[in-house]
């Protein structure tokens, strides 16, 4: 069983509570450069969109891990003398996380990368997804008289690598992650390597690039290769560990990929950033067609094309090209403003609403508006969205969705877990188009959206539409997960 051993740069003040989180988050990892920490700041900055409530660095100087984590921005969180004294602290290895969690889930305990001390050593671990049978497992070891020290699904991996029964077979950590069900994109810092793993799945993305140096660089995104000068080797694949060390990079297997690979689609719908390769496509040229496609699914008259900032302007484009319609940048966005989306509660998102947008009267005011948008949730901000435009005298509003209607949960990364949340839940599309105030709705076709994507259409998680899951959330599993073996964790 691990205990918990206090950051030293800073000491941490953790409280427990709460359900556990489902998160999205990002990654980054590099080992053998002397300044990782000053990269993980730089790899973190650049995935800034994924997480915005707290982030984290853990260092290796080849015996011993050190780290600093905090609640708030990457620059927040780390000034230049902490980034400083990491380096001082390492020198050998580094991983940093960004994070953002449900309501109730954004604790400073849950601040990432976890660091622990267990049989096997020190570890530092950092997680991109959410694992359905955290609690199931977190339950059975709670049972076991394990301790707890996070209200995190990410923690359950550590204690699943610490059990006897992983600890006597050749390979720990593979028999660790077997026992996952669920979305996990990881990396680990040991005090002589770094590994990452990626579940059989493939929900969540993680690539390699290499530095010009050669040493090599692990990053849930590839913006994030480019901004510290790396260049991209290949994805981390479904059912693979990869280890880096002095001895360079080395590849194994927990499991084979599934046969029918849960790429989140949702990733090129809204969540990464256009400037990345997810999935082996651009996110910005993905975006465009969807735009293209919903052109051609849902035209209408109107004076311009106007984006719904940011992430529906990559859409918006691909709509005016395909409709001959003007484009034109009416909804300015206040840069100091975080994404909405992942604001952890409902008041926070409808203030910030507000703050984000700016409306340019002049290229509104009695004009028929196609208004491009990437989603719709909740549908309230959309709403505080659609009044604006009203108040700043639209004509008409036309509002057009470049995905489906989300009207399921997602188990499996993304922060819209609640049925009850979901406006396409409960209502009809002409019923969301009254409560939303527009004169037209259309969202792209499930076909629309998965006609623009590169790979197999098998090979997409499309659960949040359609409902059809991988896995069965209401009934995880704790043993025998992936690749059955004769081995049970919680074996007296």
């Amino acid at each position: 069983m691990p205990t918990r051993r206090p950051l030293p740069i800073l000491e941490q003040h953790r409280a427990t509570g709460g359900h556990p989180p489902k998160e999205k988050c990002g990654v980054f990892g590099v080992w053998g450069h002397p300044r990782g920490a000053h990269l993980c700041y730089l790899g973190l900055y650049a995935q800034q969109h994924r997480g915005q409530e707290s982030a984290g660095i853990a260092v290796s100087d080849g015996a011993r891990l050190s780290g600093h984590t905090g609640m708030g921005l990457v620059a927040e969180v780390f000034a230049a003398p902490t980034l400083t004294a990491l380096d001082a602290h390492g020198g050998r290895g580094a991983i940093g996380h960004n994070r953002y969690s449900t309501a109730g889930g954004s604790v400073a305990c849950n601040a990432q990368p976890l660091l622990e001390r267990y049989v096997g050593g020190q570890v530092a671990i950092a997680h991109n997804g959410n694992l359905i049978n955290a609690e199931a497992l977190r339950a059975k070891f709670e049972q076991a008289g394990h301790l707890f020290h996070t209200t995190s699904d990410t923690e359950v991996i550590i204690h699943l690598l610490a059990a006897p029964q992983s600890q006597r077979t050749a390979d720990p950590l593979a028999a660790a992650l077997r026992h996952l069900q669920g979305a996990f994109s990881l990396t680990l810092l040991f005090p002589d390597r770094l590994e990452a793993a990626r579940d059989p799945w493939g929900w969540r993305p993680l690539s390699i690039g290499r530095l010009p140096t050669g040493q090599y660089v692990l990053a849930s995104e590839t913006v994030a290769l480019d901004v510290v000068g790396a260049k991209f080797q290949r994805d981390v694949e479904p059912g693979e560990i990869v280890t880096v060390s002095d001895h360079g990079l080395t590849s194994r297997r927990f499991a084979e990929p599934s046969h029918r690979l849960a790429h989140c689609v949702f990733e090129h719908v809204y969540f990464a950033n256009p400037a990345s390769v997810v999935f082996g496509q651009n996110v910005q040229s993905s975006r465009e067609l969807l735009g293209e496609a919903l052109a051609r699914e849902a035209p209408a008259n109107a004076d311009c094309v106007a984006p719904m900032p940011d992430s529906g302007r990559s859409a918006a484009l691909g709509y005016a090209r395909v409709s001959g319609i003007p484009y034109r940048e009416a909804i300015v966005p206040n840069r100091y403003v975080g994404r909405t989306f992942i604001k952890p509660s409902q008041d926070q998102r409808q203030a910030a609403v507000r703050l984000k947008l700016n409306i340019i009267d002049e290229l509104v005011r009695g004009k028929r508006l196609v208004v491009v948008d990437d989603s719709i949730v909740r549908g309230t901000t959309t709403k505080v969205k659609m009044d604006q435009l009203r108040e700043a005298g639209a004509k008409e509003i036309h509002l057009r969705i470049s995905c489906p209607p989300i009207r399921h949960p997602c188990y499996f990364g993304v922060d819209f877990a609640r049925k009850s949340e979901l406006v396409a839940n409960d209502k009809s599309i002409d019923q969301i188009r009254e409560y939303l105030g527009v004169d037209s709705l259309h969202y792209l076709s499930l076909g629309g959206l998965l006609g623009c994507m590169n790979l197999p259409t098998q090979h997409y998680c499309t659960a949040c539409f359609s409902g059809e899951y991988r896995l069965d959330p209401d009934h995880p599993v704790t043993e025998h997960v992936i690749e059955p073996e004769q081995m049970k964790i919680f074996e007296a």
